[in-house]
C-alpha cells in the first residue's frame, strides 16, 4: 500500500508512516489528538519511564483518580501510534495516599531504583512540599498541578514547573468573587489539617483582612471529622456571610454541605475545585444542598451561554467521550494528565533524548504550549505556566461531564 500522511494536532507536525502501521494504532490516534510523533517504523529503545505519583487512595483522592484517567488514557494512545520516535511510554504509579512520608519513600524510589525521566505529581501540595528538594537534588523533571507558593522557585528548584494556577492565583479568584460578586463583608475560612489545607486557609484569611473584610471564624478541621455542626454553628454565630472551604476532600465538603442544610441556613460556600467533584454528587442526601457553591474553574472548561465550550476543549470531550468517565470528576483534572504526558513526551520528541538537562531546557523554551487545560508558557525565570486570565468561578451543581457553568454574576 502507499504512504499516506496524517498530521497530529498537538505537535502541530506532520509525520510520515505506513497504511499498516496506521492501521495498528488507529484506534488510539484518532480518538485524541496528542503531539508530533516520529515514524513507528523506528526500531524500539528503552521505554520512557514517568513516574505518577498518586494520592489514589484516602480521603483526598478524588484529583489523582481524575488526573490518572487522563494520563493512563494519553500513554495508551501514544503507545498505539508508535510512541515516541518508537519508545513506548511506560507509567509508574505509586499509591501515595495523601501521605508526606509515602510521597517521599515513593519518589526515592523512582529516582534511585526504577530511574524514571521525569515525574509528574504529586497532586497534593502537602505531599509536594516534602518531595519537590528530594527531586531538586536530583535534578529530576518534575510537573505539578499543586497551588502553594513555595512550591516554584527557580532559583531552589529549577527542576519544577507547575501547570495549574498558584495558590494566589486561586485566591484571588475566591476572595474577589466574595468582596465584588456576593458583597461579602464578614467571612468565614475553613481548611482541613494537611498541608495544603493549613497553607491555603492561612494565605486566605491574610488576603481577606489586608483587603479590609472581617474573618469572624477560622478553623483547621480533620476531613475525617464526622460532624460538621460544631464549626459550621460557631461560623453562623459569628456572622459568617460566606464560607470559604480549602481542602480537596469531597467527603468533608458534603459533609459541611449537608450541614447546612440541616441548619436551614442559606449561606454560601466559595473556595476549591473539589466542592464541584461529581463525587460530591453521590455524598450530598439532596441535590439542593449543592446549590450556592461556587469553586474556582477554568474558561477551557466552562459553558457559554449556549451551553457550549470552547472549541478545543468540546473536541477534547468527543475524542474521548464512552473512554474516559467524566461524571464523577473534573474536567480539568482529566485534561491535565493528559497534558503533563504530552509535556513530557514533546520535550523527549523535540530534542530526541530523554536527559534530565534536555527535558528541562524544553520546557523551558515554550511559550503557549497548547495543552488542553490550558496554554502553558515557561521560561528559565517563571516556571508557573498557567495564565491568570484562564481563572473563573464555577457554579458547582451545573456540573456536566466535568465541565461547568459561570458562577452568577461573574464575566466571562
Amino acid at each position: 500500500m502507499g504512504d499516506e500522511w496524517v498530521e497530529q494536532d498537538l505537535g502541530r507536525m506532520k509525520m510520515k508512516i505506513t497504511r499498516r502501521k496506521f492501521t495498528v494504532g488507529a484506534a488510539a490516534a484518532s480518538s485524541v489528538p496528542l503531539f508530533g510523533l516520529a515514524k513507528p517504523a523506528i526500531a524500539q529503545s528503552e521505554p520512557i519511564r514517568i513516574g505518577w505519583l498518586a494520592a489514589m487512595t484516602g480521603a483526598s483522592s478524588a484529583p489523582a483518580i481524575g488526573f490518572d484517567r487522563g494520563v493512563q488514557y494519553a500513554a495508551a494512545a501514544i503507545n498505539a501510534a508508535g510512541g515516541v520516535k518508537g519508545r513506548k511510554i511506560e507509567i509508574l504509579t505509586r499509591d501515595t495516599q495523601g501521605d508526606p512520608t509515602k510521597a517521599v519513600n515513593a519518589t526515592q524510589e523512582m529516582i534511585s531504583q526504577l530511574k524514571v525521566h521525569a515525574i509528574w505529581g504529586p497532586t497534593n501540595s502537602g505531599e509536594s512540599l516534602a518531595v519537590t528538594p528530594i527531586m531538586a537534588r536530583s535534578n529530576m523533571p518534575n510537573i505539578h498541578p499543586c497551588v502553594v507558593t513555595s512550591l516554584i522557585d527557580t532559583k531552589k528548584y529549577p527542576n519544577a514547573f507547575r501547570t495549574a494556577p498558584s495558590l494566589g492565583q486561586w485566591d484571588d479568584a475566591v476572595r474577589g468573587y466574595c468582596l465584588n460578586v456576593l458583597k461579602t463583608k464578614k467571612v468565614a475560612v475553613i481548611g482541613d489539617t494537611t498541608g495544603f489545607g493549613s497553607a491555603a486557609a492561612n494565605f486566605s484569611v491574610d488576603a481577606f483582612k489586608k483587603d479590609g473584610a472581617e474573618v469572624v471564624y477560622a478553623a483547621n478541621i480533620d476531613y475525617n471529622q464526622p460532624d460538621m455542626m460544631p464549626d459550621m454553628l460557631r461560623a453562623k454565630n459569628a456572622g459568617a456571610e460566606a464560607i470559604v472551604v480549602w481542602s480537596t476532600s469531597t467527603g468533608m465538603d458534603a459533609r459541611l454541605f449537608n450541614t447546612r442544610a440541616a441548619m436551614k441556613w442559606d449561606v454560601p460556600f466559595v473556595g476549591h475545585p473539589s466542592m464541584s467533584s461529581g463525587d460530591v454528587a453521590n455524598l450530598i442526601e439532596k441535590r439542593e444542598n449543592w446549590n450556592k457553591v461556587y469553586v474556582i474553574g477554568y474558561r477551557s472548561c466552562s459553558f457559554d451561554a449556549a451551553g457550549k465550550l470552547p472549541p478545543r476543549s468540546q473536541e477534547f470531550v468527543d475524542n474521548i467521550k464512552d473512554k474516559v468517565k467524566l461524571s464523577d470528576s473534573l474536567l480539568w483534572w482529566v485534561a491535565g494528565g493528559v497534558d503533563a504526558v504530552n509535556l513530557i513526551a514533546k520535550a523527549i520528541e523535540a530534542t530526541g533524548t530523554s536527559s534530565s538537562e534536555d527535558i528541562i531546557k524544553y520546557w523551558n523554551s515554550l511559550t503557549k504550549y497548547p495543552g488542553y487545560f490550558g496554554n502553558y508558557t515557561f521560561s528559565p525565570d517563571q516556571h508557573n505556566g498557567y495564565p491568570t486570565e484562564e481563572v473563573v468561578m464555577s457554579e458547582a451543581s451545573s456540573a456536566k461531564d466535568g465541565a461547568f457553568s459561570l458562577a452568577p454574576g461573574y464575566k466571562a
